[in-house]
């Protein structure tokens, strides 16, 4: 009976930090991500080209940018946390032909997009991964500098978006975190015939930043 009550004895005192010791927390109810952000524009498109009026040598690559969005995490079944929220991302890009080879005029090119979104999220509230989508409207302009902007650069245009990042809390509140998101544009309407209007294009933009929940 001595030996049986030592044993007990020693098993809660070796088992009561286990038992103390609190899962982690789940993922929390609302965060908001800002990521500063790399575009990467087509820029040898004859067809995107011509129906802004360009050459492809005024077509600017890769750019800079800025992604802003808040989700929030309503439903968590099994190993999935479900959310919805919303994005804002814009970006510019410029481009100055060599004037020793031509006469072309340099160009800046706009592209700003909003879009509702749902994810789903693996993880727990110290970091978790996730995939996300939504489907909402981007604005495309692609113009000489100090020229206005023509109907094709005014049109809204139907944008599916779909990607996956994460976010690592390394504070209680403050996270760094990563998206990595493709957007689909819908073709544009030809305003100026026989001329196309832009080709269904994909958008690929990286970003990196903080999340705050």
């Amino acid at each position: 009976m001595r030996l049986a009550g030592l044993f007990l004895a020693l098993s809660l005192l070796f088992s009561s930090p286990a038992l103390a010791q609190e899962p982690p927390p789940r993922i929390p109810p609302l965060v908001i991500d800002v990521h500063a952000s790399i575009p990467r524009f087509p820029d040898d498109d004859p067809q995107l080209a011509a129906s802004h009026g360009l050459s492809t040598a005024q077509l600017p690559g890769r750019g800079l940018g800025l992604q802003a969005s808040a989700h929030l995490y309503f439903l968590r079944i099994k190993v999935i946390t479900f959310g919805v929220g919303a994005e804002v991302a814009v970006a510019r890009s410029s481009q100055t032909p060599d004037p020793a080879s031509t006469t072309l005029a340099a160009t800046e090119e706009r592209f700003s997009t909003f879009s509702p979104q749902l994810s789903f999220n693996f993880g727990n509230g110290h970091g978790w991964s996730y995939l996300s989508g939504g489907l909402g409207a981007s604005n495309w302009s692609i113009v000489p500098v100090g020229a206005e902007k023509g109907p094709a650069d005014l049109e809204r245009i139907k944008t599916l978006n779909y990607g996956g990042g994460a976010r690592w809390f390394a504070k209680k509140h403050l996270a760094f975190s990563l998206d990595v998101r493709i957007y689909t544009l819908s073709p544009g309407t030809p305003y100026f015939p026989p001329a196309l209007g832009s080709p269904r294009t994909n958008l690929l933009i990286i970003g990196a930043g903080i999340s705050v929940k």
